[in-house]
């Protein structure tokens, strides 16, 4: 799952637009915040983004695949983004805020759980 610097440094960049973006080195790859809310992961210099049951069909649609760290039984819920998003800042910022909610979502039922 390693990241190459150069793919990093991209990634970054492409997701300016957001600002807050923040990442950490974990288990080979990269997590990626945005003010504290985990919400995207790099492996492979590959770029996945936070998925649920709300967003998952505009990613679908789009052609996107699930990160499948362990093999093609156990999918994760993070996706591919399109190619094309990659190279568009604007449209992979339409995308990460996508991936923001369902991490909204998923802290908000973790609260929940909790109560």
């Amino acid at each position: 799952m390693a990241v190459s610097p150069d793919y990093l440094d991209y990634v970054l960049e492409q997701l300016e637009p957001l600002g807050g973006i923040t990442h950490a080195r974990m288990f080979g790859g990269v997590g990626l915040r945005r003010h504290g809310l985990f919400f995207g992961l790099i492996a492979d210099d590959g770029l996945y983004l936070k998925v649920d049951a709300v967003n998952r069909p505009a990613f679908e649609a789009a052609g996107c695949e699930p990160f499948k760290p362990f093999g093609g039984d156990k999918p994760m819920s993070y996706w591919t983004v399109p190619l094309d998003a990659l190279e568009d800042p604007d449209l992979l910022a339409d995308w990460a805020r996508k991936a923001l909610d369902a991490a909204q979502r998923a802290e908000a039922n973790k609260g929940k759980k909790k109560a």
